[in-house]
């Protein structure tokens, strides 16, 4: 326990009580010591009904889960043992860094209880842990502080941001507006599996015309065809320290492993396996392709493995190994980034390599700071600068996007909240086109 900084202050002012007799006004000298010994009954009785650590309770509300990109609330219930009036609470909560620091909160207790709420902002995934509590609480006159430090070790388990992607899904199936000009897969007329037979109009491909069908019912038939399913998909994650820069408060790998997800959620909505690959300096965690009503619980917990890395991308060993893992022909998904065309040399040449066998698309998440830098209205010399080296970075990233295009790569570049509906719209456009 130690004194407040009200108690402080009238201290300071206590002090002034020795003043008058001090310069000769003896009349005063009973003022100084009544002063200080009614103080000091105060001060004495404040601090008997100061509460003490082992009688103050508290409970902590944590949520058990949160998804980089939102937030949550954790609640704290600090009760006392009286009605606690006058008291005033501080509270500060220690995080680990993962989640963004945690201000310290001021409450007064009401009805012997204090109710703070703290908002918990995940920066990362992984496991973050609610460290320990530090609380403060004064006496009754707030004269006296006593300070009191738990230790928690809570865990508390970083996701994706599903919430967003699972909103991002329904709604690509069920609002017509959000579909507006994406090509939706056609089952009827496309494709190369068998559907069924319907009678031949005019319009029809003759090629499609069943002579033996249309011989047995004396009317002249025609097949229909949809689109293959049970396709290969491999989502290829690059999580290279470029990747675990920041765009709009979130790393890039987040941005594309949500992206992943929603990709995920629609190929097993339409039939399709869905894999997932990581790789930086070294082959990381992944998820062979799987189907069925788990596989989407299982691809969440694969992206939860997936750790971030301060190393540069080794394309050579980790487009290698995954051309080597493929035994069927499969469409890859390749979520990097790059900062210029010579980093960019070597990306590309694997990718030639992986093309030659597989669909691939590429897709990098673009940084829209770096588009407003560039149109920025250069006003001083240090705009002008800033505009040019911005737009030197968009150009470079157009001259490997067109040299990925001509070797047959469906290269796509778009900034976070474009990224998923532009993947899921390629994915789409290449199942109708039975490119795999």
């Amino acid at each position: 326990m130690r004194p407040s900084r009200l108690a402080l202050r009238v201290l300071a002012v206590a002090v002034l009580a020795v003043v008058p007799p001090a310069v000769g006004w003896r009349g005063a000298w009973p003022l100084a010591p009544t002063f200080w010994g009614a103080f000091g009954c105060v001060l004495l009785a404040d601090a008997l009904a100061c509460p003490r650590r082992e009688r103050v309770r508290f409970e902590l509300a944590a949520p058990g889960t949160l998804y980089v990109g939102g937030a949550a609330e954790a609640e704290l219930e600090v009760r006392f043992p009286r009605a606690g009036r006058g008291t005033r609470v501080r509270a500060t909560l220690d995080v680990s860094e993962r989640l963004d620091p945690v201000g310290a909160r001021t409450v007064e207790a009401e009805a012997g209880a204090a109710r703070v709420a703290f908002r918990l902002v995940p920066r990362r995934r992984g496991t973050a842990t609610l460290d320990r509590l530090w609380l403060e609480w004064t006496s009754p006159l707030r004269l006296w502080e006593r300070r009191a430090v738990h230790e928690l070790g809570r865990e508390v388990v970083v996701l994706p941001d599903l919430p967003r992607v699972e909103r991002t899904a329904l709604r690509f199936f069920a609002d017509r507006s959000f579909r507006t000009g994406l090509k939706i897969e056609r089952y009827r007329g496309d494709g190369t599996e068998f559907e069924s037979l319907k009678e031949f109009v005019l319009g029809d491909d003759h090629r499609g015309i069943d002579w033996k069908a249309s011989a047995r019912h004396r009317a002249l038939l025609t097949r229909q065809f949809r689109a293959e399913r049970n396709h290969q998909i491999v989502v290829a994650v690059d999580t290279g320290h470029l990747m675990c820069e920041p765009i709009q408060g979130v790393p890039k790998l987040d941005h594309a492993l949500n992206a992943a997800l929603v990709l995920g959620w629609v190929g097993l909505a339409s039939g399709d396996r869905v894999g997932l690959y990581s790789f930086d300096a070294r082959v990381g965690p992944g998820l062979a392709p799987v189907s069925g009503p788990r596989a989407m619980a299982a691809l969440v917990e694969a992206t939860a493995r997936i750790e971030y890395s301060d190393t540069e991308t080794n394309y050579t060993l980790g487009l290698t190994t995954l051309g080597q893992r493929l035994r069927r022909r499969s469409l890859v998904i390749l979520l990097t980034d790059f900062v210029d065309t010579i980093t960019a040399e070597l990306m590309v040449e694997n990718v030639d390599r992986i093309v030659r066998r597989h669909v691939v698309a590429f897709v990098s998440v673009r940084d829209p700071l770096v588009e407003r830098v560039a149109d920025d209205v250069p006003a001083t010399v240090e705009r002008l600068n800033r505009a040019v080296v911005a737009d030197s970075f968009l150009q470079d990233r157009e001259v490997v996007h067109r040299r990925l295009r001509r070797l047959g790569v469906h290269a796509l570049d778009a900034v976070p909240e474009r990224v998923g509906p532009a993947l899921i719209n390629r994915y789409l456009d290449i199942k109708r086109r039975e490119l795999v």
